[in-house]
C-alpha cells in the first residue's frame, strides 16, 4: 500500500519513483555541527534545570543572559568544578569535544523578550563612531553596555539622538575614600555658598532589608553597594542597576550578621572583593558581577560571622570577621588578590602558653573575642597596616580573665605582606564595658610640638580620643571628648585609662558614663586637613550596665550581661569639631533625638560637612562654624556613613538611609555643563 501511494504521488507530480522515495525520506543528514551536538548536551543535562531556552526552568535561573558576560575560559572553569555557592553541581564528566561543543551552543542562546537588558546592541556615539556589545541596562536617556573589550561603557544620549561615554573624575575607591581614614575629599562643587541649594538626585531600593550600613564606592563610574548576602553595581549617575550577585543568606549565622548587616566591598583591578555573612571572601569580576573565587574565612559555627569591608593593598586583599559577643578567637588575615589564598594570619590573642596569654588570668582565654570586624588602615610611607581589635569576651564579665587581655581594644600594626607585629597600642586594658575600638582612626601627617609627626587619631568609644606616633605606637596626648564620663578620671603618662574604683557592671546595673555604645562608635569621623578640625558624632550619654553569670555555648551570645539607657537621662548627639592639638571643641551643632542613631560625617575641601542627623535628616552643616545650611529629612534613623565622588563633571553625595540608597547634588542650573 506504501508502494503504491508513493506511485501515485509521483505520477501526479511528474517525478519518477525513486525521486518519489528520496523526497520522502527527506535530504541526506547534514553533517552535525559543534552547536548541534552542544545542544543534545544541553537538553540532556542542563535544560532540566535552566530550561529548553535557557530562560530559566524548574530548579534554576535563566542563563542566557550570563553566558555573554563569561569567556570561555569562565564557562571551561564553571562547568569543570561547577559553583557550589550558588547551588550548581560540578560537571568535569562533559570534558573535551563535548564541553567544547556545549560552550559552542551555549553562545547561541538568546535571552527572552521582555526587559531588553543583556542583549547585544551596537550604539552609534557622539562624532560618528559606533561602540558594540553587551546592553546590561537602559533608559530613554542611558545605555551600560559591556562592550567586546569586556568593560563597562557608560553612555548618555545626545540632544542628536547619539550617545556620549561619560565616566567619574573623582572616584571614592575603598571604604573610608582612601586608606588613611580621612573620610574626607578635595572635591569642592558643593560649597558653604551653595550647599543650600542640594537636593536629591536619585534613590534605589536595595528591597528586603531592614537598614543599610554600607558605604558605596563609586571606581570608573560605577557604584558598588551591599546588602546581605549581595553585591550592586550601579550607575553612578543615575542610580539604575547594572548588575546583581546574589546568594542566599546563612541559617543559624549569629551577630549582626543575622540581621543582614554588611558594610560593603574593597574593588582592586577588575575584580570586587566582599565578606558573605557565613566568613566567605569572594571575589567578583566588576564589571559583570560573575564569581572569581571563593574562599573560606573561618567557619561560621564557630560563632564567627562577617560584616566588614576588606581592605585591598597591592596585590593582597585583608578582611576581618566578627565574633566578639560571641565569644569566637579573634583574627585577622591577608589574601592573594588573584586567587583567594590565605598568605598570612594574625591572631588577635595569643593561644595558652604563647607570649601575651599571661595577660588572660582564667579560662576565658578559650573563647577570648577581640575581634576585627571594622575595615583597617593602610600607611604608605611606613608601609604598614593599622588595624583595630574589637573587645574581649564575655564583654561585661571580667572575673575569669584578669589581666589586661591583650590583644583586644588595641591597635595593631603589621606588616602587609607577612602579618608580622611591629607595635601595638592598647586604649582600654581588661575592658568590662564593651568600648571596643572600633571608632575610626585618622592617619595624619601634622606639625606637633613644632616639629613634623605621623599621628594616628581615634575618637575612641570608651571617651577619649587619642594621639599616638604611628610609626612605633607611642602615646602623645589623650582628651575626653564627651561631658559624661565617670568610669575613669583620666589617662596617665602612657595614655591608659585611671579606672574609677566600683565601675564595673553588677547584676543589679551600674550606671556608666559613657553607654555601652560608646561616645562615639564605628561610624565615620572625618579630618579636614583645611580646617584642621577633627569632626566627630558624639554621644553625650550614661547607661545602665548589668552583669548576667553565662556559660559559653557554640551559636549562643557570650556577653556576659547586658545593658540600657539611663531612664532618668535620654541623653544627646552632637557633631562636634575638635582641635586635635588643645581637646578644644572649636564647635558643635546639637542634633534632636535620644543618641541612638548612627550616622557617620564626610568633609570636604568646600568646607561642609555631611551628617546623618539623629532625627533621621541627612544634613549639611558649615565646616569652620557649624552652621547648619541644608536639611533633608529622610525619615529613617541613620545607620551608615557618607561618601562623594564627581561623576560627568558634576559632585554628588551618596548614604545608605534605611533600605535605599540617596544620591544628592546641586541643581542641573547650578552645575557644570555636559560636556561632549
Amino acid at each position: 500500500m506504501l508502494l503504491r501511494n508513493l506511485w501515485t504521488i509521483a505520477a501526479i507530480g511528474g517525478v519518477s519513483f525513486s525521486s518519489a522515495i528520496l523526497q520522502a525520506q527527506g535530504p541526506p543528514p547534514a553533517p552535525a555541527t559543534p552547536q548541534a551536538l552542544g545542544r543534545q548536551t544541553f537538553l540532556s543535562r542542563c535544560a532540566p534545570c535552566h530550561g529548553t531556552t535557557g530562560n530559566g526552568g524548574e530548579f534554576a535561573p535563566g542563563i542566557a543572559t550570563r553566558i555573554p558576560l563569561r569567556s570561555d575560559d569562565d564557562l571551561e572553569r564553571i562547568l569543570h568544578a561547577g559553583l557550589p555557592a550558588s547551588g550548581m553541581p560540578a560537571f568535569a564528566d562533559i570534558a573535551g569535544s563535548d564541553r567544547s561543543n556545549l560552550i559552542a551552543f551555549l553562545r547561541t542562546l538568546k535571552p527572552s523578550g521582555g526587559s531588553g537588558l543583556a542583549a547585544p546592541a551596537t550604539v552609534k556615539l557622539a562624532g560618528g563612531a559606533t561602540l558594540s556589545g553587551m546592553k546590561l541596562n537602559s533608559s530613554n536617556s542611558s545605555i551600560d553596555l559591556l562592550g567586546e573589550d569586556k568593560k563597562l561603557h557608560i553612555l548618555r544620549r545626545t540632544s542628536a539622538g547619539a550617545y556620549r561615554e561619560v565616566t567619574s573624575q573623582a572616584d571614592w575607591p575603598s571604604y573610608n575614600g582612601d586608606t588613611v581614614g580621612y573620610r574626607y575629599s578635595a572635591v569642592a562643587q558643593i560649597d558653604r555658598a551653595n550647599a543650600p541649594r542640594l537636593q536629591p538626585k536619585w534613590i534605589f531600593n536595595v528591597g528586603d532589608v531592614r537598614e543599610l550600613q554600607v558605604t558605596p564606592l563609586v571606581v570608573g563610574g560605577v557604584m558598588y553597594i551591599t546588602g546581605p548576602n549581595e553585591v550592586f553595581a550601579l550607575d553612578a549617575g543615575d542610580g539604575r542597576q547594572i548588575w546583581v550577585y546574589q546568594r542566599n543568606r546563612s541559617v543559624g549565622v549569629g551577630g549582626v550578621s543575622a540581621s543582614g548587616v554588611n558594610r560593603g566591598v574593597a574593588v582592586a583591578g577588575d575584580e570586587v572583593f566582599f565578606a558573605t555573612d557565613n566568613c566567605h571572601l569572594i571575589a567578583l569580576n566588576r564589571y559583570t558581577g560573575a564569581l572569581v573565587w571563593d574562599t573560606t574565612e573561618a567557619d561560621w559555627h564557630l560563632n564567627y560571622n562577617s560584616t566588614g569591608a576588606p581592605l585591598a593593598i597591592g596585590n593582597i586583599v585583608i578582611a576581618g570577621l566578627a565574633g566578639g559577643d560571641d565569644g569566637a578567637r579573634g583574627f585577622l588575615a591577608g589574601y592573594d588578590r588573584k586567587t583567594g589564598t590565605r598568605l598570612w594570619r594574625f591572631w588577635t590573642v595569643p593561644a595558652r602558653g604563647e607570649p601575651g596569654s599571661e595577660t588572660w588570668r582564667g579560662n576565658a582565654i578559650d573563647h577570648p573575642g577581640g575581634l576585627t570586624w571594622n575595615t583597617g588602615y593602610y600607611d604608605r610611607e611606613t608601609d604598614t597596616l593599622l588595624w583595630p581589635v574589637g573587645n574581649p569576651s564575655p564583654d561585661l564579665y571580667g572575673d575569669d580573665r584578669l589581666g589586661a587581655n591583650l590583644y583586644t581594644d588595641s591597635i595593631v600594626a603589621l606588616d602587609p605582606r607577612t602579618g608580622r607585629l611591629k607595635w601595638y597600642f592598647q586604649f582600654t586594658p581588661h575592658d568590662v564595658h564593651d568600648f571596643d575600638p572600633m571608632a575610626p582612626s585618622a592617619l595624619i601627617d601634622t606639625e606637633w610640638d613644632g616639629k613634623p609627626r605621623k599621628l594616628l587619631v581615634q575618637a575612641n568609644r570608651n571617651g577619649y580620643l587619642y594621639i599616638l606616633d604611628r610609626t612605633n605606637g607611642k602615646f602623645l596626648k589623650g582628651f575626653a571628648f564627651t561631658s559624661k564620663l565617670n568610669w575613669a578620671s583620666g589617662l596617665d603618662a602612657n595614655g591608659h585609662p585611671i579606672v574609677v574604683p566600683n565601675m564595673e557592671p553588677t547584676p543589679e546595673g551600674r550606671l556608666v558614663c559613657p553607654w555601652l555604645n560608646g561616645a562615639s562608635n564605628w561610624y565615620s569621623t572625618s579630618w579636614n586637613p583645611g580646617t584642621g578640625l577633627y569632626y566627630v558624632q558624639t554621644n553625650d550619654k550614661c547607661g545602665i550596665y548589668t552583669r548576667t553569670d553565662m556559660k559559653f555555648q557554640y551559636g549562643h551570645s557570650y556577653m556576659g550581661g547586658s545593658f540600657s539607657g539611663d531612664p532618668a537621662d535620654p541623653g544627646v548627639r552632637l557633631l562636634r569639631a575638635i582641635d586635635i592639638h588643645t581637646g578644644k571643641i572649636a564647635w558643635q551643632m546639637p542634633e534632636t533625638g535620644d543618641a541612638t542613631s548612627w550616622g557617620g560625617v564626610l568633609s570636604t575641601a568646600g568646607n561642609v560637612v555631611f551628617v546623618g542627623e539623629d532625627d533621621g535628616a541627612f544634613s549639611v552643616a558649615d565646616a569652620i562654624t557649624g552652621k547648619r545650611l541644608y536639611s533633608f529629612q529622610t525619615n529613617q534613623s541613620p545607620h551608615a556613613s557618607p561618601m562623594t565622588y564627581v561623576f560627568d563633571h558634576r559632585q554628588y553625595v551618596a548614604v545608605a538611609s534605611g533600605p535605599e540608597i540617596l544620591a544628592f547634588g546641586l541643581p542641573d542650573e547650578a552645575q557644570p555643563a555636559p560636556r561632549p
